[in-house]
């Protein structure tokens, strides 16, 4: 049975499809939220001067990329061992909307506005965990977001642990590459907004890199590869 030149042609215009995806720290936003988040909660006094101290040192070592960032999360999370789900998401959703939901650049906001205007789905693809990214994602209009899991037992109770792989380095290109196949969307046709050395393989992954206010090292291997460097 033949199928028609129309329905060919409809059906590569839809694989075709690009999306843009955004990493939310240092790109999307002014700042490491997950720094301002550990801020937030030694504040709270959910956290003590130690764990804020040792968050600081994660932070700094993350953003230069000398991190084993899994032995980090898995530190970071047990704290969380036996906090109700909705508990952390409310805390999350306040914490959100009073001190990262402004820090959206007018730079991002264009952006967003141009792939809008195309069509294009735009998703948040961020280390930062699932609570974080589906609030950023609601709050700024997005279509999708991906992140960081974390598993709760029968009675709504977070384990302490988190899915894998992380929503980090390669673990990013498996999110994204699975979220675009179940969209029918084109990796090679969408963009990737990141300022970070650790998103290179994403980076890699599209067609279309975005590189936005780097660390020495991305901005170095930018230009070593005509890639776009974005001053937001």
């Amino acid at each position: 049975m033949c199928i028609r030149l129309s329905t060919l042609l409809s059906r590569f215009v839809a694989m075709a499809r690009p999306a843009a995806f955004f990493d939310l720290d240092r790109t999307l936003i002014d700042c490491n939220s997950g720094m301002e988040w550990a801020k937030h909660e030694f504040k709270q006094g959910n956290i003590s001067t130690y764990q804020l101290a040792k968050a600081s040192l994660w932070m700094g070592l993350y953003h230069l990329s000398l991190i084993d960032i899994e032995k980090a999360y898995r530190q970071a999370v047990t704290h969380y061992a036996g906090e109700p789900v909705e508990a952390v998401d409310r805390r999350t959703r306040e914490w959100f909307h009073d001190d990262i939901s402004h820090r959206l650049r007018d730079e991002a906001r264009g952006a967003l506005k141009d792939h809008r205007d195309q069509n294009h789905p735009l998703v948040i693809l961020t280390n930062s965990t699932c609570f974080e990214a589906s609030i950023a994602a609601e709050t700024w209009n997005f279509d999708d977001w991906l992140a960081n899991r974390f598993p709760a037992d029968d009675d709504g109770m977070l384990t302490g642990t988190f899915e894998t792989p992380l929503c980090y380095g390669e673990g990013k290109v498996e999110y994204a590459t699975n979220w675009a196949r179940d969209h029918d969307v084109d990796m090679d046709a969408s963009y990737f907004y990141s300022d970070s050395l650790s998103d290179l393989p994403m980076l890699e992954r599209v067609g279309h890199p975005r590189i936005v206010d780097p660390d020495p090292r991305l901005r170095r291997e930018a230009r070593n590869r005509d890639w776009p460097i974005l001053d937001w």
